[in-house]
């Protein structure tokens, strides 16, 4: 396979991936093979959404390849605090993107191949294209057991996910797109997609937990690139299109215009964290204090992502109940979210009375409210 990245080759791509104000005319058809050259996770959705957006591809199919830099990517409908361990995410500096798909959550390392199939609506297809993977898997490594579920995953030694699936559907375009586990760290993996938060209450899509193994393990001699090179083969000899991989920068906007705006759109909180669908958090916690032990009952319901009602039940003798009420109050409406909690706390704390016990207790209060997000 030919990686093709010369100027020529970036104007003919240009050509065929520009769009006027008008709406895509394009009149080309065939296959297009493309590999994005960032492994920025809202660069890539966003390729994702533009492809979908833009191109005409009534008579044109693509695959596009890419890889991500440590990620954890949700579905369109799902609660992030029930799918991943967020406080772990921040403390290793894993981003976190809500992808415009369905299906369930997956880690993203320089380990996991991302393949994405754009087609016609009605030329959609996912279970051929998880049967063109296996197909190329087979053909580098015959020796390996895998095969496609009725779930539209791929398993490795009938047991072990490898790949996981996700859809959108337009209109008139559609595109699939799923993972393959090569030789990501499924330590880190497994420790991420643990959600440590109780008492979440939600009508959000849940994951589906499955034992997963890298094809590393099944043959060290098995790289990403090796992989990337084998399912582009086999797509472009099942469709009959030229054995070339077109490089993409998911940052030119000269051939994907408007793609910054889409990359940005991605990033914000009210896309990752706001979207998420209504849920209710009810808990109880334990404030342990000198050689008390005082029993703390929180309820909240949070609607796109802010904190819609707030109750607080805790004893009149670990803080005053105006004290209480002003913290409920001050987080209500704000975002359900440790740095702003911690913010508000730190602001009502200035107007605390200034007795240490009290405020020890009002600290340690504030302290386990932010453990819950």
């Amino acid at each position: 396979m030919v990686l093709q990245a010369s100027l020529k080759n970036c104007l003919q791509l240009s050509c065929i991936l520009r769009t006027p104000k008008a709406g895509f005319r394009s009149t080309t058809s065939g296959s297009l093979i493309i590999q994005s050259t960032s492994n920025d996770v809202y660069q890539n959705l966003a390729v994702e959404d533009w492809i979908h957006d833009h191109m005409n591809l009534e008579n044109r199919q693509v695959l596009f390849l890419w890889r991500n830099s440590p990620a954890v990517v949700i579905g369109r409908h799902q609660n992030p605090w029930q799918e991943c361990n967020l406080r772990l995410l921040r403390q290793k500096n894993i981003k976190l993107a809500r992808r415009r798909s369905g299906g369930g959550t997956v880690y993203h390392d320089l380990g996991n191949i991302n393949l994405t199939f754009f087609t016609s609506r009605k030329k959609y297809e996912r279970m051929e294209n998880l049967k063109l993977v296996v197909k190329a898997l087979k053909a580098l490594r015959p020796q390996l057991d895998v095969h496609v579920t009725d779930r539209y995953d791929i398993l490795l030694d009938r047991h072990y996910k490898i790949s996981g699936t996700a859809a959108k559907l337009g209109r008139t375009t559609a595109y699939h797109h799923c993972t393959l586990l090569c030789n990501a760290d499924k330590f880190v993996l497994s420790s991420v997609l643990k959600s440590p938060y109780k008492g979440i209450k939600s009508n959000a899509t849940p994951s589906v937990p499955a034992a997963v193994k890298n094809l590393f393990e099944e043959d060290p001699s098995l790289t990403c690139e090796l992989l990337l090179d084998a399912i582009a083969e086999e797509y472009a000899t099942h469709h009959q299109t030229d054995h070339r991989i077109t490089l993409i920068n998911p940052a030119d906007e000269t051939v994907l215009p408007g793609i910054n705006n889409k990359t940005k759109e991605l990033q914000t909180w009210e896309w990752v964290y706001g979207k998420t669908p209504k849920f209710s958090v009810s808990t109880c916690f334990n404030m342990v204090y000198k050689d008390s032990v005082l029993d703390v009952k929180v309820d909240m319901d949070v609607k796109h992502g802010r904190i819609e009602v707030c109750n607080i039940d805790l004893p009149e003798q670990c803080l005053p109940p105006a004290l209480c009420s002003e913290l409920v109050k001050s987080i209500t409406g704000s975002k359900f979210c440790p740095n702003e909690t911690t913010m508000l706390a730190a602001t009502l704390l200035r107007v605390c009375p200034q007795d240490d016990e009290l405020q020890s207790r009002w600290n340690l209060l504030c302290e386990n409210m932010i453990m819950l997000m």
